[in-house]
């Protein structure tokens, strides 16, 4: 069984995938210190919306390199602006995967195709509004799997979200002065034994299953404010899903 660490949410960025699902006004709280640092940005579909309103102003500072997607949803006048900005548009018309989907797998050929140093792929919005789309982000990091192995993670508001892999000891760093009072572990492609630390309420090799256990509005172990929390481990047997809450500052 491998070990991996990982630093949440303090995470060093590398890379930024932007989502067309949900409200996202307020969501982009992170976008000043995201976005420039990222060597590749990207929109899907009606996220372009948002970023050109968001950004409206210092739109030049957060040019997208591609915005992929259907096009059902940017705004024509948006995707005139971008298109003469030369930001590049690639239509995506497959209706079997999402348009966050299709944006990802575009980004996972265009990171090896140009052999870019990436660390994360962060993706600001799809955690906030319809609960069909809620999910459909959810089921996007489920085909991250077989994409790539960097990291996916989703941010909204004052959330974070991260699919654990199985069959590995994940080790959260949760002592960057960013994580929030709750987490959780939800077990939803089936289910999951799991084993934590780290946690108030741990999971001793516990199966965490819909209609028997989930782990929700847990939080973690008492500890001294002067020494900083431990890690949080968590191994599972199947892919687990893991939120925690933010603190945005």
């Amino acid at each position: 069984m491998s070990s991996v660490r990982h630093r949440l949410p303090g995470i060093k960025l590398r890379i930024h995938a932007d989502s067309d699902t949900n409200d996202m006004e307020g969501a982009f709280t992170p976008l000043d210190c995201l976005l420039p640092s990222a060597l590749l940005r990207a929109c899907a579909d009606g996220g372009a919306n948002h970023l050109y309103n968001l950004t409206a102003g210092r739109d030049e500072s957060f040019l997208p390199d591609y915005i992929s997607g259907d096009f059902d949803s940017i705004k024509p006048a948006v995707k005139a602006f971008y298109e003469e900005k030369d930001c590049k548009l690639i239509e995506t018309a497959d209706q079997d995967l999402t348009d966050f989907t299709k944006c990802l797998d575009i980004m996972v050929t265009n990171i090896r195709e140009q052999k870019l140093q990436v660390d994360t792929i962060v993706t600001l919005g799809g955690l906030a509004g319809r609960l069909d789309q809620t999910m459909a982000s959810v089921e996007t990091l489920f085909h991250a799997r077989s994409m790539t192995d960097l990291p996916v993670l989703v941010i909204q508001g004052t959330s974070l979200a991260y699919l654990l892999r199985e069959g590995r000891c994940h080790q959260l760093n949760v002592s960057t002065g960013l994580e929030g009072e709750w987490c959780s572990l939800i077990p939803v492609g089936g289910p999951c034994l799991t084993h934590t630390t780290g946690l108030k309420w741990n999971l001793d090799n516990q199966v965490l299953e819909f209609g028997k256990l989930v782990s929700t509005s847990n939080t973690y172990e008492p500890h001294d404010p002067t020494e900083g929390r431990k890690p949080v481990t968590v191994t599972a047997d199947k892919p687990l899903l893991w939120s925690m809450g933010i603190c945005m500052k």
